[in-house]
């Protein structure tokens, strides 16, 4: 791996290493360009991940405090730990379960699709869906996408055949294993998917595509590469110009280190990314980074989620193979029929029992919660994810009460669901409850959306800098060399999990930025 000086200011920095900071950074090196990345995380690997709920989730998550406000649940429940993210070389890439799904064309223009809704700030994205095509599929090519590219599907288990069943009953068309971005069969150097079942805790196999051992990797080959973990970023520094600098930094012994930069680009997830722009507010940007339009940390979006299960009379083992092991996908259509605008996706979910004892229904005891524990091995569940409606009051502050371990203010999570969330979440628990019952269920259990693990908007692009943080690129609008590099950029939400899309748009943005250095201008 390379090593650069502090003082070299012909680096690209990027802060973050998942799915968006890390495909930036080899895709960039990959075109000769000098990159260090500052991750927060320490480096696990295959070897060292941890095939144990809790112990894992000690390892890899974001536990860093953090504070909450709103009416949601997770303010209630889990009011320290709005998202279950993860702080670990590779990012939540470690911990998602592989689903990857292209937008549909209408969630690219949800303002035009979707009208005036009341209490929601929508807005077209600045790209099609042809624009992003041709991204897509390179997206698809360097995970491995099943189902593309001639990659077959994954093996369908028990929680999935469970689904498959009831769903047909149902009517519904598109029931299959899903697209994901786990080998089902070897492919760029790594073996094919073995059906572990820790999805959320590491591939061990390294099946599933992680940037930790992938991204990379191969970026460290260049020799164009310098990671740096345990590095946690305090601000981002700028000239008399506007122009930023470089970054300043905590690293693993705690001392305060500034690194030089020709551009600089944030990928810290939805919460850090916007939390760092607020902390790096100067007199000449008195409002944060970036902020001109007054849209740092406005617009948060945690996709519409809530889980259904169902207990059957013989054993399902949902816990057997893939955590996300099926999806039904009729519902993502849009259809102002079923009382919500935008549409939802029914993904199979399997939870240990550790976990499932903890979200099952948060703090519940007595007889019906020991019921569902006892009757864990015939349980089968689904996870529902659907478009979350930015809302400019949900949205990340500062909270200067409450101070991290560097000294900083944590970042506070506000957020109120919509009534089109609400009615979009009713509609897919009836949905998910007529499945499994249509599968010949005994019994079947709603539970409440737990610590968000889908992060978007913050940072939204948009045509103009008025009303949005970055433009198509995710450059932003007042800083040129300034880039916003992960799920932040959305502009909405859309029904299909973002990891693909940040992908995609890392790809593009590698592109972008490389284009406009070599012509000078950033």
């Amino acid at each position: 791996m390379a090593k650069f000086d502090n003082s070299d200011d012909s680096v690209v920095v990027i802060i973050g290493s998942g799915a968006g900071g890390g495909t930036l950074a080899n895709e960039l090196c990959q075109k000769g360009i000098k990159v260090v990345v500052l991750e927060a995380g320490a480096k696990q690997s295959n070897a060292s991940f941890i095939n144990d709920e809790w112990r894992s989730f000690g390892q890899l998550a974001w536990t860093d405090n953090r504070t909450t406000s709103g009416s949601w649940r997770v303010a209630k429940d889990f009011p320290n730990l709005p998202a279950w993210i993860c702080k670990t070389v590779g990012g939540t890439t470690t911990h998602w379960a592989g689903a990857s799904l292209r937008f549909h064309e209408h969630e690219f223009k949800a303002r035009t699709t979707y009208g005036d809704i009341k209490g929601a700030n929508l807005m077209d994205w600045p790209l099609t869906l042809e624009e992003m095509a041709p991204y897509y599929a390179k997206a698809e090519n360097k995970m491995g996408v099943t189902r593309t590219n001639g990659i077959p599907g994954l093996p369908g288990n028990n929680n999935f055949k469970v689904m498959y069943a009831g769903a047909h009953k149902l009517g519904y068309k598109e029931v299959h294993t899903g697209r994901m971005a786990i080998n089902s069969q070897p492919r760029d150097g790594r073996g094919a998917c073995i059906q572990l079942g820790f999805c959320f805790q590491g591939c061990k196999s390294g099946a599933k595509w992680s940037t930790l051992y992938t991204e990379i990797p191969k970026a460290e080959a260049t020799g164009n590469f310098e990671l740096r973990p345990e590095s946690h970023v305090s601000r981002i520094e700028h000239n008399d110009a506007g122009k930023v600098t470089g970054v300043v930094y905590f690293d693993k012994d705690g001392k305060e280190q500034r690194q030089k930069a020709r551009v600089v680009c944030v990928a810290g997830n939805s919460i850090e990314s916007p939390r760092l722009l607020l902390l790096s507010a100067s007199s000449k940007f008195p409002d944060g980074l970036a902020n001109s339009s007054g849209q740092v940390g406005r617009n948060y979006m945690r996709h519409m989620t809530g889980s259904v299960y169902a207990a059957f009379k013989d054993p399902v083992h949902m816990y057997r193979g893939t955590t996300m092991a099926g999806i039904v996908r009729d519902e993502s259509r849009h259809d102002t029929k079923r009382g919500f605008a935008g549409g939802y996706e029914m993904e199979t979910l399997s939870l240990g029992v550790p976990f499932m004892a903890a979200f099952l229904d948060p703090g519940a005891w007595g007889a019906d919660f020991a019921w569902w524990m006892d009757h864990y091995t015939n349980i089968a569940g689904m996870w529902l994810v659907g478009e979350d409606l930015p809302r400019a009051t949900n949205r990340v502050t500062l909270n200067t009460n409450v101070k991290d371990k560097w000294g900083l203010p944590v970042p506070n999570v506000h957020y109120d669901d919509h009534d089109n969330d609400i009615a979009m979440r009713n509609h897919a628990f009836t949905q998910g409850e007529r499945i499994y019952q249509a599968a010949g269920a005994v019994k079947t259990f709603r539970t409440p959306p737990y610590p968000s693990t889908h992060n978007m908007g913050t940072c939204r692009m948009g045509a103009s800098a008025k009303d949005s943080v970055c433009n198509a690129h995710g450059q932003t609008h007042d800083i040129a060399n300034l880039f916003i590099s992960d799920g932040s950029q959305f502009t909405t939400s859309a029904a299909e999990n973002p990891t693909l899309t940040i992908v995609t748009l890392a790809i593009r943005q590698a592109d972008y930025i490389a284009k406009q250095m070599t012509a000078r201008a950033i």
